[in-house]
């Protein structure tokens, strides 16, 4: 009698991970985005990464506490996540009155309203991004050039991405070799001297922000690998059919959200599948479906809608690649 077995459902195994330590991981893992972004923007991208946290934060804390009448959880780091993430997708140079509506439409349309954190089928930050190029183009699309941590918030110089100049001038007729010319070089777009929103400029940085999501095991490689691979595969493919249309692989992904998307936002736990194999056809179809809207469509960047779009398909994914259950017979026997 004084050795009870005490009988009580799962899990029966525990470890100390918690909500709060994986957001705060991934808060750690953009800091090196982060500080390259203030470096080359200066001042408007500390003050749009302070409007965007702050709104979010805001934001959560009075629907929680006034709609939905919850303790507010504001505490546990998704919030936070959200409004940086938000940010590293805007131009440095936004106004506030626009980042304070994105703030609201991620957090309040693309969170809160399907229940809060463990309930969006859509990546908040990426929902607030997409309303904002959808409402306010030219505000999106108007890329401060990089001129250093002096650079002013209100009066950066704009001028057009690599990827803009590019699809651009391909499609007035001109040679991708005089395209390529007025591009930064390789190394440049790799270290993020080159116009764009503030998290997709410095691929080493994210690079190293991927190590440390590895390093303590808050995402695998899996999507990130894939939707690289995929990316490389195919714009490699056309790059050798025609070198003189279609820009080389490295290009593409040194260029634009691919680097900001793959590791920060793909990954994202409730918008991506369970299983190995999921996030394989998950990763593969962020692949695809980015190569085709900036190699065909109208929009020089499409790792946004591309992420949103196989969102949708996650529920599928999830049903119909499962992983085998523990026990169960194999081939009958």
């Amino acid at each position: 009698m004084n050795r009870l077995i005490t009988v009580s459902p799962s899990p029966h195994v525990y470890e100390d991970t918690t909500v709060k330590r994986l957001m705060f991981d991934v808060v750690i893992a953009m800091l090196p985005a982060l500080a390259m972004s203030i470096y080359f923007f200066g001042m408007g991208a500390i003050i749009v990464t302070l409007v965007a946290v702050v709104s979010c934060l805001m934001f959560e804390w009075l629907i929680q506490k006034f709609l939905l009448k919850q303790e507010p959880t504001i505490t546990d780091g998704s919030a936070l996540v959200t409004g940086i993430l938000l940010a590293f997708n805007v131009p440095s140079n936004l106004p506030i009155g626009i980042i304070i509506l994105g703030s609201l439409v991620a957090i309040g349309v693309g969170k809160m309203s399907f229940g809060g954190l463990g309930n969006n089928p859509f990546n908040p930050a990426l929902v607030g991004r997409v309303f904002l190029l959808i409402s306010f183009p030219v505000k999106m699309t108007s890329w401060p050039v990089p001129g250093g941590f002096n650079t002013g918030y209100a009066d950066a110089v704009t001028g057009a991405t690599p990827l803009a100049i590019v699809k651009e001038g391909l499609g007035k007729g001109d040679q991708l070799s005089d395209l390529m010319a007025q591009v930064p070089s390789h190394m440049e777009l790799f270290y993020g001297h080159m116009g764009g929103s503030m998290g997709e400029i410095a691929a080493v940085a994210i690079l190293l922000g991927f190590a440390y999501l590895l390093f303590r095991k808050v995402i695998t490689w899996h999507i990130p690998v894939s939707i690289l691979l995929t990316i490389a595969l195919f714009t490699g493919i056309m790059w050798m059919v025609n070198p003189q249309t279609n820009a080389d692989p490295l290009f593409h992904l040194l260029t634009g959200g691919v680097m900001l998307g793959a590791v920060f936002m793909a990954t994202d736990y409730v918008t991506s599948p369970m299983t190995i194999k999921g996030m394989w056809i998950f990763g593969i179809g962020i692949g695809v479906l980015t190569v085709l809207i900036r190699v065909f469509g109208a929009y020089p960047e499409g790792v946004s809608f591309a992420i949103l779009i196989m969102n949708a398909f996650v529920p599928l994914i999830n049903a119909y690649v499962k992983p085998k259950r523990f026990g169960e017979a194999n081939n009958g026997k």
